[in-house]
């Protein structure tokens, strides 16, 4: 691990990364499931979902065709939600059963979706995803998406899925690609990122839960390290980590900046996990990793 920019990134860490299973097409969307004590990630070309538990050497398949899957997430009943980009869906399933998915949305205002990519749950049981177009078929092999897929929205927005089924656009403009996106602990703010801009964008969130104007809380432009922000965390104290520019940088809730850290393969996405939400498992391209950490992140659907 190579730490840049330390401002008090390093007092948060505990040790080196530690490789866990490999043999990947590109790693994707990482959730700790607390009920299972397992890791479940996406391998999105390889169009399958895996689950890694602690002392395997190995992940196993833990649902084929997973319809090109990136995001995933738990909600409060600790049901598995899953942005496909090839599915063009938000799907949800019972955890112990991933091949019942069904769709919760799939289509705005009668118009397929692009290629939904990460998601979030609000406390109120309300979803929010990413809508940008990377499962669509640009002719790279092996493919993110469906063959032949291309997108038939005229933006790339970002949404909600409310408890009752209905959606709604939350942002529609602004956004060249859309991609990760987290809570603050308290909810009252909307993190989101694009990736093609290379810039995480702060929003307010209102009691309706649209959201207000928006503020630039990271700018990773004309940084000349490799990467772009992707997956996004937030610790209980509020920090922000995400995958970057140089790996993975953190961010206190006011914006400072703690520095970034760089592993052996470059990390797209990233969640807490373990017993006490305290370590940090990484997904990077043909591998996924861990890294024990000082903090403690908020498991899913425990709002």
């Amino acid at each position: 691990m190579r730490i840049e920019d330390d401002t008090g990134l390093s007092a948060l860490l505990r040790g080196e990364e530690s490789r866990l299973c490999t043999g990947f097409g590109f790693t994707e969307g990482p959730i700790w499931a607390p009920n299972d004590r397992a890791l479940v990630f996406s391998d999105i070309p390889g169009n399958c979902m895996h689950r890694w538990r602690p002392g395997d050497a190995t992940a196993a398949v833990y649902r084929t065709p997973s319809g090109w899957s990136n995001g995933l997430t738990l909600d409060a009943q600790q049901r598995l939600l899953a942005c496909e980009h090839g599915g063009r869906r938000v799907s949800r399933a019972p955890y112990a059963s991933p091949q019942q998915a069904t769709s919760l949305a799939t289509a705005f205002e009668g118009t397929p979706l692009n290629s939904p990519n990460d998601l979030v749950v609000h406390s109120t049981g309300a979803i929010f995803f990413t809508d940008p177009t990377y499962g669509a078929d640009t002719g790279r092999t092996p493919r993110f998406g469906a063959e032949g897929q291309q997108p038939s929205l005229a933006f790339r927005g970002v949404y909600r899925i409310d408890p009752d089924g209905s959606l709604h656009v939350v942002v529609r403009d602004g956004f060249a690609q859309p991609n990760g996106l987290a809570f603050s602990p308290d909810e009252s703010v909307l993190y989101i990122g694009d990736s093609q801009d290379r810039v995480i964008w702060r929003y307010p969130v209102h009691d309706d839960l649209t959201l207000g104007t928006r503020t630039l809380f990271v700018d990773q432009r004309g940084v000349p390290r490799r990467g772009v922000p992707d997956g996004m965390k937030v610790d209980v104290d509020g920090r922000l980590w995400t995958t970057g520019a140089g790996g993975v940088s953190v961010h206190t809730a006011a914006g400072e900046y703690l520095g970034v850290f760089e592993m052996s393969e470059h990390a797209a996405n990233l969640a807490f996990g373990g017993d006490d939400f305290s370590t940090l498992y990484l997904t990077a391209q043909t591998s996924v990793y861990r890294v024990e950490t000082n903090v403690r992140g908020i498991a899913p659907g425990s709002r």
